[in-house]
């Protein structure tokens, strides 16, 4: 990967396919938003960014300090990604699924966002759940200007943990209010810990996150995935469940990255409608 920054702009050339459009409506983030200059825009970790692409380079409206603290990360641009879905091409299902989402990368969330992301979004579809976090950033989370634009970052987990269901309610997220602040109160009293979520093996890491109201294992596996880098975690849900006669095989058979192909067959599953 080349990397070169000019006039205030990060300009990463990659030896490998790339495709924000994939990024970013394959089910896996619910902050990004297009731009009306070109490309979308969104925070993490506390930073706002505009990112656009030409090809295979990627361009950031950042510093480039920012890009190597968080978003050089936050996208896995260092994984080859090409020769990765090669290897989970184990019939056609999947030589289609890996087809149609080229370019697709797993982002490398916040944990703590990505984990009451997830819980925001049991029973509930994009739009709507994107609009809940969308309030509770504006509502709870420190502004962000960027290009005359204001974002917000993610709430901390002690500014949720002081709220009560009452004041909640401007979400509209209904049985889910509870669950996010079991959520926030836990990290705050030290019951969960990221850092040695991260540390843990997958499993063990899967139960300490089921122990929290609300969270089962779909929740807990996006959590790993998306949050906590644990690319073995395979999520499933309804889409899934449809797909699994397609793709054919265990989890297990694709490996210790079994979470790509599942976001790749998710992503293909819920495009095409399993309609070939």
């Amino acid at each position: 990967m080349e990397i070169l920054e000019k006039d205030g702009v990060v300009q990463a050339r990659l030896n490998d396919s790339l495709n924000i459009e994939h990024i970013f409506r394959c089910g896996q983030c619910f902050r990004w938003q297009p731009s009306e200059k070109g490309g979308y825009i969104g925070a993490a970790y506390g930073r706002a960014v505009r990112v656009w692409q030409q090809e295979n380079v990627l361009f950031l409206l950042c510093s480039l300090e920012d890009f190597e603290l968080v978003w050089r990360r936050y996208f896995d641009l260092d994984r080859q990604y090409d020769q990765l879905t090669q290897r989970f091409c184990l019939n056609e299902f999947m030589k289609k699924a890996a087809a149609h989402g080229r370019g697709l990368r797993i982002l490398r969330q916040q944990p703590w966002e990505a984990l009451i992301s997830f819980i925001v979004s049991q029973c509930n579809n994009i739009p709507r759940i994107s609009g809940i976090l969308q309030t509770m950033c504006r509502l709870w989370g420190q502004p962000l200007e960027l290009e005359g634009q204001v974002l917000y970052s993610f709430p901390a987990p002690a500014t949720l943990a002081a709220l009560s269901l009452e004041d909640l309610a401007p979400l509209r997220a209904g049985y889910r209010a509870k669950y996010i602040l079991a959520a926030a109160q836990a990290v705050c009293q030290g019951k969960l810990d990221f850092a040695a979520l991260e540390a843990m093996e997958a499993d063990q890491a899967r139960q300490a996150l089921t122990a929290l109201p609300g969270v089962g294992r779909k929740v807990a596996d996006c959590a790993l995935l998306y949050g906590l880098g644990k690319m073995e975690a395979f999520p499933v849900d309804a889409w899934m469940k449809k797909a699994a006669p397609f793709y054919g095989v265990d989890p297990g058979d694709f490996g210790p990255l079994a979470g790509v192909a599942q976001q790749y067959i998710f992503y293909y599953a819920r495009e095409s409608g399993l309609k070939g």
